[in-house]
């Protein structure tokens, strides 16, 4: 079954899980290691239908965080899970647009994907890192 979208009113907030939330401010402030963290908190426990895009969400901060390390192998193989996780969720769930959030994703790690040399340096350019903004935005 897939994931219900919740409907969005951009003029409303939403009561978001605090830990995904948090998640969204380490993962924005390109804290990956920490939002990986605080999203796994959050998917340790729950086992509802958003299980599913939290660890897409877990995946795709550890893919930064690999490509922000050097390693291009790990990078590479996170961000071929991340779509199997997100793709079903989309176009939106839990506030999030998915479909500019992956191409932002997808832009970032594009030299990431094409690799096929481990070894290869592929230098991570601060300006293409995608970022989550919520709509609705989160309750202040």
């Amino acid at each position: 079954m897939a994931p219900s979208n919740p409907p969005s009113d951009a003029d409303s907030s939403a009561d978001y899980d605090p830990l995904y939330v948090a998640g969204i401010s380490h993962f924005n402030a390109c804290e990956y290691f920490e939002s990986h963290e605080v999203w796994e908190e959050l998917w340790t426990e729950y086992r509802g239908e958003a299980r599913k895009f939290y660890q897409g969400l877990i995946q795709a901060a550890v893919a930064l965080y690999h490509f922000g390390n050097g390693n291009i192998r790990g990078a590479r193989k996170l961000h071929t899970s991340v779509h199997g996780y997100l793709d079903p969720y989309a176009p939106r769930y839990l506030g999030l647009d998915l479909t500019v959030f992956l191409r932002e994703f997808d832009t970032c790690l594009a030299e990431v994907a094409a690799s096929t040399d481990p070894l290869l340096p592929i230098t991570l350019d601060p300006e293409l890192l995608p970022e989550i903004h919520l709509d609705p935005p989160p309750v202040a």
